[in-house]
């Protein structure tokens, strides 16, 4: 069990290091047309308010470890022998690590397809 919660807390340490502005804050790269810079500022607050209503990435980590944990205990339970929490270690740090990185895709194309929807032309 120790194990598993060493290896939780270093997925979710990970998640809380990054230095870019993420999910809800999330700010795209836009191509302006003429009279788009100022609506723009309002129009990206009103998009990452959308977005925040989304899971982020800390909520998808929590979500993806409990059932990466899960799923290592089943595994582990088939396997036998001494290795179930080991497996549920690894299905936690590698479900938390996938449902940060899903969460933050997830709030940037919301911000992304509303400013397209706005009529901004989106480079990234």
């Amino acid at each position: 069990m120790r194990r598993v919660f060493t290896g939780l807390l270093a997925a979710l340490m990970l998640v809380g290091c990054a230095t870019a502005p993420m999910g809800e804050n999330y700010v795209p790269m836009v191509d302006f047309r003429e009279g788009q810079r100022e609506t723009f500022g309002k129009d990206l607050s009103e998009c990452q308010a959308y977005a925040a209503q989304t899971a982020g990435a800390g909520q998808s980590a929590v979500a993806g470890a409990i059932a990466g944990a899960l799923l290592g205990v089943v595994l582990g339970a088939i396997a036998g022998g001494g290795i179930r929490n080991e497996m549920a270690g690894i299905g936690a740090v590698s479900g938390a690590v996938g449902g940060a990185g899903t969460g933050e895709m997830s709030q940037r194309a919301i911000i992304s397809r509303c400013l397209a929807g706005r009529g901004y032309s989106v480079l990234n």
